[in-house]
């Protein structure tokens, strides 16, 4: 079976399902609604980058508003009962629900065989075992420690990739499942025995065959994004081309998946068979760039007419649109950017430059984007905005700010 959509309703559908329906969010927002949200999207990236606020907050922040980060923490890297979460490779390195976590043992077995990582760390698991079993043995005595603890090197540690021959083993043990992480010390693992970590009834699982798992983190990705091509799902969750082939055809086969057509997409496209298409979306969020609704950057051009690279490692002078730009979505368009820096320091949010797109911004998108950007700073517990932007936009913003 085959269906079209028209390229409003594929970017409705893809809204919805990645939790942007519009609804207020309730005043208080618990464990439950974090768990859920979640659940729904599958994966949050994880990246060092800490100009605003650690990437992985800020998707809940989008979908929720003003919810409290320490329940974040507490679901990520909580004790017993209050984790839900576990880190792995998801979509980079990833903080993943749990009930993922067997779809997933497949890609540890491929790594203990040095398949999937990086050449030099297959290259390090496959000569530096004594070390590995080392650092492994440690971790069973001591318990959840960072690689900084077990290093063994004399001389003053390089730029970040100079890894000491521990730290490459506890990322070694990490991909292949045989060490998770217990916590964090700021932004740095500590890992532990899984079975010391996750739950048992996780961990006893029946394992997954290597297809059947991929079958269910394709279904997973076609369900999060609402629809997608080939690539688009198979990026989710990092599978290869061949992967997401097969899995595709079985899973259409199945009737657990249809094919549709949308207007103007060279490629087809993947979804569920029950095709749930919101009237409109109403929802206005600033996003993440690290955000899933966003990261295949292809599918964003596809669906929002909005070309985005991130910028953070481009040399200053050659950035089009600043380092930490988040993309500001508006009544089902990407209506603006902006590059914005947490001044923790200063007590205030810094708004370094404003970019309208080339429908641009009417006076009630404004006024919503001034609101977003309070409600933001209100979040960080920054008290103060300052726009540094000299830009016509930034002017119509002075403005929308002082008419909250």
């Amino acid at each position: 079976m085959s269906a079209d959509l028209s390229l409003k309703q594929a970017r409705r559908l893809a809204l919805a399902a990645q939790g942007f329906n519009g609804r207020q969010p309730p005043a208080s927002i618990k464990v439950p609604h974090i768990t859920q949200m979640i659940e729904r999207l599958g994966v949050l990236q994880i990246d060092s980058v800490n100009a605003l606020v650690r990437s992985h907050y800020l998707p809940l922040y989008s979908r929720l508003g003003n919810y409290p980060q320490p329940l974040l923490d507490q679901v990520a890297w909580g004790q017993g009962r209050q984790r839900k979460l576990f880190e792995y490779w998801g979509h980079e390195a990833s903080l993943l629900p749990l009930s993922l976590y067997p779809l997933l043992r497949w890609r540890m077995r491929q790594a203990s065989q040095g398949v999937g990582i990086y050449q030099e760390m297959a290259k390090f698991g496959r000569e530096q075992q004594v070390t590995i079993a080392r650092v492994l043995q440690t971790v069973c005595e001591r318990g959840a420690l960072g690689a900084g603890s077990l290093s063994s090197r004399q001389e003053r540690a390089g730029p970040w990739w100079d890894w000491s021959a521990e730290k490459h083993a506890l990322e070694w043990l990490f991909a292949a499942g045989e060490v998770t992480v217990a916590s964090r010390r700021g932004f740095e693992r500590l890992y532990d025995l899984p079975e010391r970590v996750l739950p048992a009834a996780t961990l006893d699982h029946p394992e997954l065959s290597d297809a059947e798992a991929q079958r269910g983190l394709l279904l997973h990705a076609a369900t999060a994004l609402g629809l997608g091509t080939d690539k688009d799902l198979r990026d989710y969750f990092r599978l290869s081309p061949a992967q997401s082939r097969v899995g595709l055809a079985e899973l259409v086969e199945a009737g657990a998946l249809q094919v549709v057509q949308v207007d103007s997409w060279r490629q087809p496209a993947y979804c569920l068979p029950e095709i749930k298409l919101p009237r409109k979306v109403s929802a206005s969020a600033l996003l993440s760039p690290f955000d899933s609704l966003i990261w295949e950057r292809s599918r964003t051009e596809r669906l929002f007419d909005f070309r985005y690279r991130l910028e953070i490692y481009t040399p200053q002078h050659k950035r089009v649109y600043g380092y930490y730009v988040l993309p500001f979505l508006h009544k089902e368009r990407i209506a603006a950017r902006v590059d914005l820096r947490a001044e923790r320091g200063l007590g205030r949010l810094a708004v370094h430059a404003v970019h309208e797109e080339e429908s641009g911004l009417d006076e009630e998108g404004m006024q919503a984007l001034a609101r977003h950007l309070r409600q933001l700073a209100d979040w960080l517990g920054l008290p103060e905005i300052k726009i540094n932007c000299q830009r016509a936009s930034a002017t119509r913003l002075r403005v929308a700010s002082g008419s909250l």
